[in-house]
């Protein structure tokens, strides 16, 4: 078996490939931009990239790009690809997703694959818990977080349960062909999981709201209007609606999904700033392994 794993440098990319290189199993890493020895250059928007990247590969882990997807596949094709496990969004099963464009071009992507001969396995993870990064530089500078929705539910995942989950679809077969919704274990607001996060970090994180106006235009820069729009659209429906929640990944991976928390602990170090104390000034710990 030997498996392409796109998109590299992506927090999913990493946690799959540290899997199997655990348990041997031959795998090439592919990325737009390769910064470790042995990883091909695979830019999912350019075709001209697509032969070496799967040359030799039977099984793909893909992140969904609409804009190559149809010479993907027809490269895989050619190439002997049998199987591939889409990292595609919850966002699809919308009833409006053909409007929204972060849903249409993941649709896009699963359209494709399921009308060509490559078995296809999808996973829809709901809200990457990785989200909350964007907030690290404001909690870094020890300013707010400005929120339009800051009671807008969430079902954040852990990308350590992606991966594990995009692990077991690859390696067993009988689990293949099929779509799973992976979500974490509970509907949070934002605010919930900056009080999360508060937590992890032994200080408070505070908040403001602002309006969705303000917020259009501190993202400006960075995010472009269709897809700040369509944010704001998703956040104003769930503001105080509970996100629906499965097992999808204890099926997967047999055990229960990582909660918010968790993440935050595991992510801590990348929202403290110089006066943080750290976790052992904190809790009084010695640090001597007693």
């Amino acid at each position: 078996m030997s498996i392409l794993v796109t998109g590299a440098r992506g927090a999913v990319a990493r946690k799959l490939a540290s899997l199997l290189s655990a348990r041997g199993i031959a795998h090439r890493l592919g990325s737009r931009e390769p910064d470790t020895p042995g990883t091909v250059r695979c830019d999912l928007s350019d075709p001209a990239t697509f032969p070496e990247a799967l040359a030799g590969a039977r099984s793909v882990f893909l992140y969904a790009e609409a804009s190559g997807i149809g010479a993907f596949v027809k490269e895989a094709a050619a190439a002997g690809v049998e199987h591939v496990v889409l990292l595609s969004s919850s966002a699809v099963l919308a009833p409006a997703a053909a409007d929204n464009p972060l849903a249409a071009a993941h649709r896009a992507v699963e359209e494709t694959l399921l009308a060509s001969p490559l078995r296809t396995t999808l996973l829809r993870p709901g809200s990457f818990a990785t989200n909350a990064l964007g907030w690290a530089g404001p909690l870094r500078a020890g300013a707010p977080v400005r929120l339009p929705y800051p009671g807008a539910h969430t079902d954040p995942v852990h990308e350590a349960d992606l991966a594990e989950a995009a692990y077991a679809v690859l390696t067993d077969p009988a689990r293949a062909g099929r779509a799973y919704t992976l979500t974490g274990p509970q509907s949070l607001t934002f605010a919930d999981q900056l009080s999360l996060l508060g937590r992890a970090l032994g200080r408070p994180v505070p908040y403001e709201t602002v309006t969705a106006e303000q917020w259009r235009a501190e993202v400006a820069a960075f995010i472009p209007a269709t897809y700040a729009d369509a944010l704001i659209e998703h956040w104003a429906a769930a503001d105080g609606v509970p996100a629906a929640l499965t097992d999808h990944v204890s099926q997967l991976t047999g055990r229960p999904a990582r909660s918010f928390g968790t993440w935050a602990e595991d992510h801590a170090d990348d929202f403290r700033n110089a006066e943080d104390p750290g976790p052992l000034a904190r809790t009084g710990a010695s640090g001597k392994g007693e």
